[in-house]
């Protein structure tokens, strides 16, 4: 059973707007409304945490390549060094830090249940809100409500939906299907112009029957993998 979407999804609201994340600077993909073979979705995954990215090491590789963009920043003025990480302005800790905490949160759900038809998809992510996208009708690939605007359609063969929040903030969901129908990617990139790259976090998941035992496992900043039984 699906846990309520309301906990983990009204943190991360809070957590956004505590970084006061402004201006949005990314580059959309041009999507379409429609997809000339459509990839079919459907069915019930759940997490491969072997195959996923680790939170820690993503974080590391973004304090590392904002340092790379400081070396060359400072290369073209003739200075020598300079912080990855700055104490105000953009790039600060607390910023950076905050864009993977933000990634993580929204990103936890070990189950996932995909419905699809002709009419749309829903992307319902165990004990956080569900994805949708419509295919027709008045809302088709777009919707306003009063956390923001929510956009969705095709990038060739991978279904993107993306969340334009109250101050700025933008969140994409990009999901890729494998060739053989049994592993699912959703990479998910949070974007801000206070920090200057975007933080990405892929998640893959397995095909699985309903009903099947397993483990249950979260991936932290501070603890890293934790897994805990399941019963049937």
């Amino acid at each position: 059973m699906m846990s309520p979407p309301t906990e983990s999804y009204i943190t991360a609201l809070l957590l956004a707007l505590t970084l006061a994340l402004a201006g949005c600077t990314s580059t959309e993909p041009s999507l379409s409304g429609s997809s000339r073979q459509p990839v079919d979705f459907s069915g019930h995954w759940e997490m491969n945490y072997a195959q996923s990215d680790n939170i820690q090491a993503r974080l590391n590789s973004l304090v590392r390549e904002l340092r790379k963009q400081s070396e060359r920043r400072g290369a073209a003025h003739g200075e020598v060094g300079g912080p990855a990480i700055s104490i105000g302005g953009t790039n600060n800790g607390a910023s950076v830090i905050g864009l993977a905490q933000m990634a993580d949160m929204i990103t936890q759900s070990a189950v996932v249940i995909i419905d699809q038809d002709d009419e749309g998809i829903q992307v319902k992510r165990e004990g956080n809100f569900a994805l949708d996208c419509q295919f027709a009708g008045p809302d088709a690939y777009r919707v306003d409500s009063p956390l923001g605007r929510e956009l969705c359609g095709w990038d060739g063969h991978q279904l993107v939906f993306t969340l334009l929040l109250p101050d700025g903030l933008s969140i994409r969901h990009r999901l890729t299907r494998s060739e053989d129908g049994q592993q699912l990617n959703i990479a998910t990139t949070v974007v801000s112009d206070q920090v200057s790259y975007p933080f990405t976090l892929n998640r893959v998941f397995t095909r699985f029957e309903p009903g099947s035992a397993g483990y249950r496992c979260e991936m932290t900043v501070t603890r890293g993998r934790v897994c805990t039984t399941e019963a049937e």
